[in-house]
């Protein structure tokens, strides 16, 4: 029985990789790093220790990884302010899931600031009862903290949690929480690629495909 939803935020929240994609390019192009796409899509959807470090480790060394990821997300949040929306029918979904009883909580990599930027300029503050980010844990995903972290925020067991994840490292960190269920967001890998990984219960290309919430929450 499922009595909690918890959200991944980059590309499930909101389908932002456009604009952290611009972010990296501009953020690189200030430190001449010129090779940081391909690396970039092997760590999609992990925190910035580890995509800055493998990205500019010599920045790192210089500046840190603290300094060198807060310009980059202030970057981003300024390029993505005038245009931020919520994934389609993720409001009405988290409406839904309200008047249903179910709590719900943010688990992501990313810092606090971008998770209050998200909800607030999404509208949608109200329906969280926890917010878990990358700042806030010692281990960011593929590692299950993030989501072992929200479900104890949640007082419920992940095993009785939905999880709502789109990239790689995010859904080994929901299947090694224990998730009872997972729910794959087609907005940063195609449903191709999503068919691909493991433990996925089932794909959608925006929440309005979840219209039996029934059978979302047996």
């Amino acid at each position: 029985m499922i009595r909690a939803a918890l959200f991944d935020m980059d590309g499930t929240l909101v389908a932002n990789t456009p604009y952290h994609l611009r972010a990296f390019a501009i953020f690189c192009e200030r430190y001449g790093v010129t090779d940081w796409e391909t690396k970039l899509a092997s760590v999609f959807g992990m925190g910035n220790d580890d995509i800055l470090g493998l990205i500019m480790p010599d920045a790192v060394r210089e500046k840190g990884v603290e300094a060198l990821a807060d310009e980059k997300e202030a970057i981003y949040r300024e390029i993505y302010a005038p245009d931020i929306r919520p994934v389609e029918g993720l409001a009405r979904l988290l409406g839904r899931l309200t008047q249903a009883g179910i709590r719900c909580a943010v688990g992501s990599s990313g810092c606090r600031r971008n998770v209050d930027f998200v909800l607030e300029h999404c509208a949608i503050e109200s329906y969280f009862d926890a917010r878990i980010s990358g700042d806030s844990v010692s281990r960011c995903k593929p590692d299950p903290e993030i989501y072992l972290t929200a479900a104890a925020a949640l007082g419920v067991a992940p095993a009785e949690c939905v999880i709502f994840e789109d990239a790689p490292a995010g859904f080994e960190a929901a299947r090694r929480a224990g998730a009872g269920r997972i729910i794959a967001l087609a907005t940063t890998l195609s449903r191709e690629e999503l068919a691909r990984e493991k433990g996925i219960d089932r794909i959608i290309g925006t929440y309005d495909d979840l219209d039996d919430l029934a059978a979302l929450l047996a």
